[in-house]
């Protein structure tokens, strides 16, 4: 399995979401982000980090809140905000990456 600093090391675009299974606008994201992998194919790789699982990872990058969505490429954060975002409003952050 690659470790995430391979992962956000790539090319790739890549999207971040720390969440939590107790969280509710994590659970809203959920839908949002399928629909955006389905809609962008491989021109992006989302991956989701449990907050609770990985919690020196999340002190790491200093998630205070969750969802906390984070865009990297080369290893190189690109943009970040916490809180759910709709699939329009997301897809809008990403293009500017593209």
């Amino acid at each position: 399995m690659e470790n995430f600093n391979d992962i956000i090391n790539s090319e790739q675009l890549t999207l971040v979401d720390f969440f939590a299974t107790w969280c509710g606008p994590c659970k809203m994201m959920h839908p949002v982000l399928e629909q955006l992998k389905d809609e962008l194919g491989e021109s992006i790789r989302i991956i989701k980090i449990d907050v609770d699982k990985n919690n020196s990872l999340a002190m790491n990058y200093r998630v205070q809140s969750v969802p906390t969505l984070m865009l990297f490429r080369k290893g190189e954060m690109l943009w970040r905000q916490s809180g759910a975002l709709r699939l329009n409003d997301l897809k809008a952050i990403v293009s500017q990456y593209q």
